[in-house]
């Protein structure tokens, strides 16, 4: 019979077709150890496997994976289960405090991660209880980002191919805002993907070609400014070469298409999540942040309150907070590496969107955040450990408002620096 108070620990080593499972108690002794497949009929065996050692909905067995997504993390999570996600590098080092001769295996680190907890629970999290529209907000915002890095990746190969054939172009919209991701410049460089396909196009052609991309005014002059671009004379490659050249051109052009609508279908989906969500209100009361950049920031930082005991561990998750490495006589205070990437490149566009926030946006400056990137600017920091700077004050202030749920006031926030500016 299983005795209830005793304390089970689990470590699961989880691969793309199977994972293994360990059980181990609070004294370390191995209870039960098997593998599971990737599938219903696996998750199943394991969770009748937790249950045969104590395993309630009351008094969950808490689990070591080295992995926060996926299907059998999703299952694992349903009610109250504690499930911590152990960083490979670190499960590597345990792996070190049991045997010096390098052996591994996949049931040996299953063994491992639960030790893990048996030991050093405290040192680590679980992961946070977010609400259902949190964990999709963070889908969708995570998907959004990734799309606008794919975007960019395709117009740099657009923008290098140009440059080997087409400079016509480059001149035509690199110095556009949104460069050759425009929808004007997709559409014309698809009707024309050779230099002379595009010195042939009439003042009708790319009239008609910027209204089809959506464009309402200015075509006319804009359509005057792309003909004398395109008449003017360039080096050319030979018509042959150059004709290959343009059907490399389209077949990358339906790429940057596909890339575009994806990032626009995504942002529309992930800013209407967003507006859903009770804490978006609190987000958007903060200067520099939109929907989209509020949508990227609550996906990094949830919706549990429990996630972060201070202002201080939601900054040192961001990467903003600095870090001191001292030995000796030597000290030294610097950025940390080891960090929430996501996050902290979305604060840094937030803080850059407080200081420089223009109409278009319908977002305002705020003064209390440029005489602060002033002040340390001043102190003798660059523009980005500045930026940084700003963006741990705010983090700093939106723990404190999603706390007291609070709206972002400027004067309380900023009021020594407003003041003084003023």
């Amino acid at each position: 019979m299983w005795e209830d108070s005793l304390t089970v620990f689990c470590g699961i080593d989880w691969a793309e077709r199977h994972h293994d499972v360990a059980l181990v108690d609070e004294a370390g002794t191995l209870l039960a150890k098997t593998r599971i497949t990737d599938d219903v009929a696996g998750y199943h065996k394991l969770l009748d496997l937790l249950a045969e050692h104590g395993d309630s909905p009351d008094d969950p067995i808490p689990v070591a994976i080295e992995t926060s997504h996926g299907l059998l993390v999703a299952s694992l999570r349903t009610g109250s289960r504690r499930v911590f996600a152990i960083n490979p590098l670190a499960a590597a080092r345990y792996r070190d405090r049991h045997g010096v001769s390098r052996k591994k295996s996949d049931p040996g680190d299953a063994l491992v991660l639960a030790n893990i907890l048996r030991t050093d629970m405290h040192a680590h999290r679980p992961l946070p209880a977010d609400s259902e529209l949190a964990q999709a907000i963070t889908v969708l915002a995570r998907a959004q980002q990734d799309a606008v890095w794919t975007r960019q990746q395709v117009a740099n190969q657009v923008r290098s191919l140009l440059r080997e054939y087409y400079p016509a172009a480059l001149l035509a919209f690199q110095g556009k805002q949104g460069g050759l991701t425009r929808a004007d410049a997709r559409v014309i460089l698809t009707l024309a993907p050779t230099p002379a396909k595009a010195a042939k196009l009439t003042l009708a052609q790319l009239r008609a070609a910027l209204k089809r991309s959506g464009r309402l005014r200015g075509c006319d002059a804009e359509a005057e400014r792309l003909r004398d671009v395109f008449h003017a004379k360039y080096a050319h490659q030979l018509p042959g070469v150059e004709d290959a050249f343009g059907h490399q051109l389209l077949a990358l052009l339906k790429q940057l298409d596909a890339t575009c609508q994806a990032a626009d279908d995504l942002a529309e989906a992930a800013t209407t999540a967003f507006h859903q969500h009770a804490d978006s209100e609190i987000l958007l009361s903060f200067p520099g942040l939109g929907p989209l950049l509020g949508a990227r920031v609550l996906a990094e930082i949830g919706d549990d309150r429990s996630r972060f005991t201070d202002a201080r561990a939601l900054k040192s998750y961001a990467g903003s907070a600095p870090i001191t490495r001292a030995s000796g006589r030597k000290r030294f205070v610097g950025r940390r590496f080891v960090k929430n990437n996501r996050l902290i490149n979305a604060g840094f566009l937030w803080a850059f969107a407080a200081l420089t926030a223009s109409p278009p946006h319908r977002l305002t400056a705020s003064p209390g955040a440029n005489a602060h990137y002033r002040r340390r600017r001043e102190h003798g920091d660059w523009h980005a450990a500045a930026q940084r700077h700003l963006l741990n004050r705010f983090l700093g202030q939106l723990h404190h408002c999603l706390k007291t749920r609070q709206q972002f006031d400027e004067q309380h926030a900023f009021a020594p620096l407003v003041q003084a500016a003023a």
